[in-house]
């Protein structure tokens, strides 16, 4: 079986170092698991004011989400936290309350950075959110990618071994942890 895997990129950056780990990591993802960025940069803000009659952008991303079987969210961090653009794509997907397109779906997180701490910060703080959200979290292994500029080449492909190894055990990790919750929604 092949899972349908919605990649939710935190950065909207041309040359964002998270987009290209996205597309770097899809390239090596197990056969099981198929990974598609869902952008969030068309998303305006959301209002609870819109919930009545949602702008058609947050209706196509709320579907998205639904049709999805998993979330992967790959992420810098912005002051400790994530980026106000993640932030805003949880709120959209998480309203109007009780019609959370996020409810239930497994997720696995990686945060990437230049700095030598991953993202660590980002990532804890993202986590507390998909705890309310009811999203199982992949909790081992953690993935904190530090050197994130580095590890990507001109072609997409990643420039060292060891971090691409670690990276395919996070995705099969991954893989186990959807396979485990296929079905219970």
């Amino acid at each position: 079986m092949t899972y349908n895997v919605a990649v939710v990129v935190g950065s909207i950056r041309k040359d964002s170092i998270n987009r290209k780990m996205a597309l770097a990591l899809a390239a090596i993802a197990p056969a099981s698991l198929k990974l598609e960025i869902a952008e969030i940069k068309p998303l305006s803000f959301y209002n609870q004011d819109l919930d009545a009659a949602p702008p058609q952008d947050w209706v196509d991303f709320r579907a998205r989400i639904k049709s999805a079987d998993a979330v992967l969210f790959v992420t810098p961090e912005y002051n400790r936290s994530v980026p106000g653009v993640l932030k805003n794509a949880i709120d959209v997907g998480s309203r109007p309350y009780g019609q959370s397109a996020w409810d239930g779906k497994p997720c696995a997180v990686i945060s990437v950075s230049p700095g030598a701490m991953g993202g660590f910060g980002a990532n804890h703080h993202l986590r507390q959110s998909l705890v309310f959200l009811n999203m199982p979290v992949l909790q081992q292994p953690e993935a904190y990618i530090g050197g994130g500029d580095k590890l990507i080449d001109e072609a997409g492909k990643f420039t060292n071994d060891k971090s691409r190894d670690f990276l395919q055990k996070i995705l099969q990790s991954f893989a186990t942890l959807i396979e485990k919750h296929a079905g219970q929604k």
